[in-house]
């Protein structure tokens, strides 16, 4: 585990940075971890957050923006690579309705006709523990093949490859 240069004892993303909470972990660098949402709107649903504590969009320096969104983009790009999905919707709440006050990217897999309307979701859990290591591994390994392929067409560079 990279250690994180400002954390919060009080946040529950930091302790998961800090090892003291379990998650399944599908990207780390040195700036930017993401995992599975423990609470997921369906399988596959991510979250990106960068290693230091900042609690919204605009208290993230601008040196982190392209690191942390970088990262979501590959994600997104993995989760139709690496999961039964027709496409990504990719979202960043600030104060409101953000449930962790640490800065987190949600990357959700949508299917057609997948229920979602507006902003009353259901939330689909995972069967078991078993069910959510498949799915991270599912996706860890898209990442691998999305960062080696180049990413999607139309984007820019890539951020670093992990070291996870």
């Amino acid at each position: 585990m990279i250690p994180v240069v400002s954390a919060r004892p009080s946040c529950s993303f930091c302790a998961i940075l800090a090892g003291t909470v379990p998650a399944h972990v599908v990207h780390e660098d040195a700036s930017v971890v993401a995992f599975l949402d423990h609470r997921p709107l369906f399988p596959g649903h991510v979250l990106v957050i960068p290693r230091d504590h900042h609690e919204t969009l605009w208290d993230l320096p601008p040196a982190l923006l392209a690191p942390v969104f970088g990262v979501a983009r590959v994600v997104a790009r993995a989760l139709v690579e690496g999961l039964p999905c027709d496409g990504v919707f990719v979202a960043n709440n600030n104060i409101v309705s953000q449930s962790v006050p640490h800065l987190h990217v949600h990357a959700i897999p949508r299917r057609r006709k997948d229920g979602l309307k507006g902003f009353f979701w259901p939330r689909v859990p995972y069967r078991d523990d078993a069910h959510a290591r498949e799915t991270a591994e599912r996706i860890r390994a898209a990442v691998v093949r999305v960062r080696q392929a180049g990413g999607s067409s139309g984007g820019g560079p890539l951020p670093p490859a992990s070291s996870a």
